[in-house]
């Protein structure tokens, strides 16, 4: 256990932590805030190991930080295979490295309500698309459910610092946070319902009826709901793209995103000395936020001829000193617990290493900024159909204009129907919303007229450069859909 990592100045955030509390780590007495989740409260106190993988006993770590991947299971209160990035710590808990099967307690001391649901439209993820589909449905007169696993409401938006450009109706102008804080506050006005810390835990629908289980953490205990609804619109998202190398598994190799949550939501410096793998968009604006919180970015490499991000971005970062270095890749991080070096390589116009272009980087903290994957395993235990749209990133729901799937009363906006980014997810919300109002027949002339606004309004945005690819993606999916649905006739 090392010193507090806690970031007490920052430029932009000011960090409501709340009341401080003792938990135990291995039984050794830690001091975390309330709120906090565990894993970042660990992070604070310079806990870097998590657990060991089952295969090669090697150590794990923090990566993702929302819950998308298995790096921070631990046994909570004796409970295995706690997901303790998006737990929130409270006072007096065990928390402890679980043996690599994860063996259940014998009397486990937790308490389990359970409880019927029924809402008009039910929302499954509560990011930019998410809040933007409750929003828009709600106002139109349905009965709206989101429900999100994290404890924090908002999605991506709360780690964003950066001010976002486009249009005034997505909010341009605004950090991603204080978007989160207007949509959070919109939807409170107009009635709609967010529920925190409840998990999707599978479809079980039947003749044409939509029905799903989730569970709901709460304070002590934890409540299985039975939600049915009319109509469901799954905005999960998307997970961090990884990458092989030598020694990718050590602790301080980090999912870009995962350290924006680390930095910005819980205010926790992720390590001293930064090596960011990917210019991107995300990797340019996670290297500035690097800087806003004190940790010293050694440089951005990339194997393209060119950053891949917008040149602003990239800009900020050359005028304070930051190398980027392009045709270039990671060869292998250093260290046998935990990152304390890496080497990067240079490589030629077919992305082979080079040898002999080997430099040797002095840092605790590799972040992997190389893309993300829509997260689409809820819909597809649901039974829509997918397709590789490799314009869109992924295998993802093929789905019409409207966003619905190819099952009916299921729609999908955001990520989770493509990679892009938070302005067109809100679009795509606001036409997910606005279509299934007009189906419902709630206000349908009002609906209709905000889902053509909405439709153009994304065609001016996706003649960018960076979206054009986009464009072409999705009218592939549209057509899969058609030819999907004619086939059923």
């Amino acid at each position: 256990m090392g010193k507090n990592q806690r970031i007490q100045r920052h430029p932009i955030l000011d960090f409501e932590r709340g009341k401080k509390v003792r938990f135990q780590f291995e039984g050794q007495w830690l001091e975390g805030y309330e709120n906090e989740s565990i894993a970042a409260a660990l992070c604070a106190s310079e806990v870097k190991i998590f657990g060991r993988s089952k295969r090669f006993n090697h150590p794990t770590g923090w990566f993702c930080g929302i819950g998308k991947c298995s790096s921070c299971l631990m046994r909570v209160n004796g409970i295995p295979n706690v997901r303790t990035c998006i737990t929130p710590v409270r006072e007096g808990m065990r928390v402890a490295i679980q043996d690599r099967k994860g063996i259940l307690p014998d009397e486990p001391d937790i308490k389990v309500a359970k409880k019927e649901e029924y809402v008009q439209v039910l929302i499954i993820g509560g990011g930019p698309a998410g809040l933007e589909t409750a929003i828009t449905s709600t106002r139109l007169g349905l009965n709206t459910l989101i429900i999100d696993e994290n404890p924090i409401p908002g999605g991506q938006l709360t780690k964003q610092t950066h001010k976002f450009f486009g249009s005034k109706k997505e909010y341009a102008g605004l950090r991603g946070f204080e978007i989160a804080r207007t949509m959070l506050e919109e939807l409170r006005k107009c009635g709609g319902r967010y529920l925190t810390e409840t998990s999707t835990i599978g479809y079980y629908g039947k003749d044409g009826k939509h029905k799903f289980l989730a569970v709901q953490k709460r304070e002590g205990d934890y409540q299985l709901l039975g939600i049915k609804a009319d109509n469901i619109v799954v905005t999960s998202g998307a997970s961090e793209n990884y990458l092989p190398f030598p020694g990718n598994y050590l602790p301080g190799v980090y999912g870009a995103g995962g350290v924006q949550t680390l930095m910005n939501v819980y205010g926790v410096k992720p390590g001293n000395k930064a090596l960011i793998v990917g210019t991107g968009n995300v990797g340019l604006i996670v290297g500035y936020q690097l800087l806003q919180a004190g940790v010293e970015v050694k440089a951005l490499i990339e194997t393209m001829p060119c950053v891949g991000g917008y040149l602003v971005h990239a800009s900020k970062l050359v005028r304070l000193g930051v190398p980027i270095l392009l045709r270039h890749t990671i060869k292998e991080a250093k260290g046998e617990q935990y990152v304390n070096g890496a080497t990067i390589i240079a490589v030629d116009e077919n992305k082979q290493p080079i040898e002999g272009t080997e430099l040797e980087l002095d840092v605790d903290l590799i972040l992997i900024a190389v893309g993300l994957s829509a997260s689409t395993r809820i819909i597809s235990q649901a039974g829509c159909e997918k397709m590789f749209v490799s314009e869109l990133g992924d295998w993802i729901p093929i789905h019409n204009a409207n966003m619905e799937t190819t099952i009916d009363g299921i729609y999908v906006a955001g990520d989770g129907s493509g990679i892009a980014e938070a302005s067109t997810a809100m679009l795509e919300g606001r036409i997910a919303g606005a279509a299934i109002a007009e189906k419902e027949s709630y206000n349908p002339e009002e609906a209709k007229m905000i889902k053509e606004e909405a439709f153009s309004e994304l065609s001016k945005l996706r003649e960018s450069s960076f979206l054009k690819a986009v464009t072409a993606g999705k009218r592939r999916c549209q057509q899969k859909w058609d030819e999907v649905k004619s086939r059923e006739k």
